[in-house]
């Protein structure tokens, strides 16, 4: 070894023009959350949330960048499947506990709680 050092590795940002938002939004940093697969779902698979602590357009067009698709959406996140998580951390998605994720959901503003009826 060269006894040189690695700068530390910063996480990716998204940046681009992302269809299907209102205007066409330029997105420098993405404040998109995903918990850690544990919830079990369909087809056997265990499942995330995804959600933005920022805004549900910047949400939605993560969503699409991830080819999540909009039936997906649920209130406030989408649900994503385990196959999906890698791929969303690549993307820009910040990977955080699913209490953290909830607190800076509610914090935001954005959280919608189901009614009952």
């Amino acid at each position: 070894m060269s006894g040189r050092r690695r700068a530390p590795r910063k996480s990716p940002q998204v940046r681009g023009t992302y269809p299907g938002t209102s205007g066409a939004s330029t997105l420098d940093h993405v404040t998109v959350l995903i918990d850690p697969p544990m919830w079990p779902g369909p087809r056997g698979l265990l499942w995330s949330h995804l959600v933005s602590d920022t805004s549900l357009e910047e949400l939605h067009a993560f969503a699409v960048r991830l080819e999540v698709p909009p039936r997906a959406f649920d209130r406030d996140h989408y649900d994503v499947p385990e196959t999906v998580h890698a791929r969303a951390v690549a993307l820009g998605a910040e990977a955080v506990t699913s209490r953290e994720l909830l607190r800076r959901l509610i914090a935001s503003g954005l959280r919608r709680r189901r009614v009952r009826r």
